[in-house]
């Protein structure tokens, strides 16, 4: 694995502490501390450490860092200290980056923990880099990971130069809390109430919801879907969150990031990471005009995929959350090509039915393109339907009308009546609006008494992902 700079480097050895605290069942801290001293050496000193399960030497024998960067000026040693809950000793380290080969790896006298029982990693590098840039990297690094939302995880984050005064910054980054969860809140749960709080809280900007854009949490839409496949001995799970939200653009102090365009966070294996090039042709492929929406282009900077909107309300926003992850530890990862197609075909699946899903939970709100246009005729319809009631001279006739339309006396207006009319209409266009291959249901009728409408005689239910063949393509 080779990184392009020491940034890049420490970004990666916070994922991989934040890792270790993830998978230990106990209450655990990361801390990630920049300090430098202006008037002794001009090099920022990098600590990051975790109390988790403690890292072996694996994780650090394959690690590269490419040198020919001249503003990244470093020696290209790390100085580890770890221990896992049953070692007797605190094991230390070197490790020259710089060199290849088992060479590369230096044992130091271990410490003993003198019957202690705890479990922790420690690694630390000194590097030239600007510190204010890397303190920026890092607190958007943190800042996402927060919408994993898990939490056994406080994570504090610390910079100073001890010759400047009042030059200390200190953050804490906690699980989101807008919403309690239960213990036994599944990976997909934490990562929806996740998602919700990064966006009422514009990006994690702020400690609590923003008070100014959203008044509750059910000021937010929400799909979710949750997908597995199994290939190869491997089976790989993906996680796909969509929150539609209404922020008025009359509130000229709160801002987005990318403004009207989606940001597409993407995680793999419980870490931030740039999406891959078949996963956001997945995201092309799939047809976002079934649900109302109309995909105008994707961008890609600085390998952030950015969705751009056409049509969509100037106080509308989407955002949307990925999480690839392999189930099995330890990991038995798929080839490029494979795992390539793998995720290109789980990614649309995961995306499909997440919008189906906020599509089922708000189905007026995400018609599709047909729909609206049928739905525009739904006034003039009810009008023509209204008058051809009112015009009849069959009283028997009319009494069965009022009673179908839920209305008490033949004395109601027009207005009502055609109002009455044309909410069934739509009705029956928004139960219409339905992917033919997921739903069965008989289509109602628009006078028609609920007791008469009838059940399919066999319900229809999606199965699961089925094998990929690699030689076909399926887009």
């Amino acid at each position: 694995m080779e990184f392009s700079s020491s940034q890049k480097l420490c970004l990666h050895l916070i994922s991989s502490a934040y890792q270790r605290c993830r998978l230990s069942e106990q209450i655990c801290r990361l801390s990630v501390i920049l300090t430098r001293s202006s008037s002794s050496s001009p090099s920022l000193r990098i600590s990051i450490s975790d109390t988790g399960i403690g890292s072996s030497l694996e994780e650090f024998q394959n690690l590269r860092v490419s040198f020919t960067n001249a503003a990244d000026n470093w020696d290209g040693m790390l100085s580890i200290k770890t221990t896992s809950i049953n070692d007797s000793e605190i094991h230390n380290y070197q490790i020259n980056l710089k060199e290849s080969g088992s060479s590369r790896i230096t044992s130091l006298t271990s410490d003993s923990k003198n019957g202690a029982k705890f479990s922790g990693s420690e690694v630390c590098l000194s590097s030239f880099v600007n510190s204010d840039l890397l303190l920026a990297e890092i607190h958007s690094l943190l800042e996402k990971v927060l919408i994993l939302n898990i939490p056994n995880v406080a994570i504090q984050l610390v910079s100073e130069d001890f010759d400047v005064p009042e030059s200390r910054y200190e953050k804490v980054f906690l699980a989101n809390t807008c919403k309690q969860l239960p213990i036994s809140a599944s990976s997909l749960e934490l990562l929806k109430f996740g998602l919700g709080d990064y966006v009422l809280k514009h990006g994690n900007n702020l400690s609590i919801k923003c008070n100014s854009c959203f008044t509750s949490w059910e000021d937010l839409k929400v799909g979710v879907a949750c997908c597995t496949e199994n290939r190869l001995h491997t089976e790989l799970v993906m996680e796909a969150v969509i929150v539609i939200s209404n922020m008025s653009i009359q509130n000229t102090t709160c801002f987005r990031e990318y403004g009207d365009k989606t940001e597409v966070l993407y995680f793999k294996d419980f870490s931030p990471c740039a999406m891959s090039q078949s996963s956001m042709k997945a995201l092309k492929s799939i047809d976002w005009k079934r649900y109302g929406l109309h995909l105008g282009g994707i961008v890609e900077l600085d390998g952030t995929a950015l969705l751009e909107w056409e049509n969509l309300p100037t106080d509308t926003h989407i955002d949307i959350v990925l999480h690839s992850y392999l189930k099995q530890y330890p990991m038995v990862i798929p080839t490029p090509r494979k795992m390539s197609q793998l995720e290109r075909s789980i990614v649309k699946r995961a995306v499909k039915l997440s919008l189906d899903d906020l599509k089922a939970n708000h189905s007026g709100d995400f018609l599709s393109s047909r729909a609206l246009q049928i739905r525009n005729y739904a006034p003039d319809l009810a009008q023509s339907i209204a008058g051809l009631i009112l015009s009849s001279s069959d009283l028997d006739f009319q009494r069965e009308c009022f009673s179908l339309l839920g209305l008490q006396s033949q004395d109601v207006g027009t207005e009502i009546m055609e109002n009455s009319i044309k909410e069934k209409i739509v009705s029956v266009i928004e139960t219409n609006d339905k992917d033919p291959d997921k739903s069965k249901e008989i289509a109602p009728f628009l006078f028609e008494e609920d007791d008469h409408i009838h059940e399919p005689d066999v319900e229809f239910q999606e199965s699961d992902f089925t094998y990929l063949d690699p030689d076909l393509d399926m887009f």
